[in-house]
């Protein structure tokens, strides 16, 4: 059974500028996500990434996100700019994420393109290394960053792998999910831009109000 925890975590991903990396720590998130896949309307590059990265306070935690990266990609990357977790977001098998996280000494975690059918649990045995499952919508569009929600009940109630939630997640409906899927943390982009890529100071604001004050316990 999953630990339930006392404080639902957030990631605000796809983070461009420096500015709305600060909005996002300003406004209490956890952690901030950066885009390394150049088909993403919110890939960065490393120039952009050092610039983030060198404007963030203690404890905010660093992700890299990666689509089916060489460990040379990824390495190239890592050598350049200070990373505290990856996320493999593409089709990586549990053995591919293995054999990267060790090389580049890094923990990760696995996203999870969510659709009816999806063995959830089965998932969490195979990328047991994993830290945890970031469960996002599947369509056959993208990888990602499609704003679109998926069934949360296809998330069973007995896994054994912290779960990220993501998907669609807005100031809006961020509470309503918190409720009903317990998750350690939510994982947000689309639903707090004005643009793809470029952040909204006041929707990223009201989205940690909206989760701190959900009850997840």
């Amino acid at each position: 059974m999953m630990e339930q925890y006392y404080r639902t975590r957030v990631k605000i991903c796809g983070i461009t500028r420096v500015e709305d990396a600060l909005s996002a720590v300003n406004a209490g998130a956890d952690a901030i996500g950066l885009v390394f896949y150049a088909p993403s309307p919110r890939c960065v590059t490393v120039a952009q990434a050092q610039q983030i990265v060198a404007a963030l306070p203690p404890f905010v935690s660093v992700v890299a996100l990666f689509v089916n990266a060489t460990i040379a990609e990824i390495e190239t990357i890592l050598k350049q700019v200070p990373i505290d977790i990856v996320q493999f977001h593409g089709d990586e098998t549990p053995a591919q994420c293995v054999q990267i996280s060790e090389q580049i000494n890094l923990p990760y975690y696995k996203a999870i393109r969510v659709k009816a059918g999806s063995n959830l649990l089965q998932y969490a045995l195979e990328f047991a290394s994993a830290k945890a499952l970031l469960l996002d919508t599947y369509t056959e569009a993208a990888f990602g960053g499609t704003g679109l929600v998926f069934d949360w009940n296809l998330i069973p109630k007995n896994m054994t792998k912290p779960i990220i939630l993501a998907g669609g997640l807005v100031p809006e409906n961020v509470a309503l999910a918190i409720t009903q899927v317990r998750p350690y943390a939510v994982d947000v982009s689309g639903g707090v831009e004005s643009t793809k890529g470029i952040k909204d100071a006041a929707k990223i604001a009201a989205l940690m109000r909206a989760v701190k004050e959900s009850r997840s316990e």
